[in-house]
């Protein structure tokens, strides 16, 4: 039941940041942002064995670090 509960969790989150990638109004780093979140969120929940507290906790440091990477043109 935990694993469908984190698979749930991670499905989730992972949809929420990748639909907020697809909004043409946001800037690189928005959309930096959000991909770091998601790949946060799902690399937390895998690493702590599903648990929500995992799953968010890598959301917002991978939202953190995505927020911070620069990008060139």
């Amino acid at each position: 039941m935990k694993t469908i509960k984190s698979i749930i969790v991670t499905a989730s989150l992972a949809t929420a940041a990748l639909g907020l990638t697809g909004c043409a109004g946001m800037s690189q780093q928005d959309r930096n942002t959000a991909i770091g979140a998601g790949a946060g969120a799902v690399i937390g929940g895998a690493v702590s064995g599903g648990s929500a507290l995992g799953t968010v906790g890598g959301a917002a440091v991978g939202g953190v670090i995505g927020n911070q990477v620069k990008t060139t043109h």
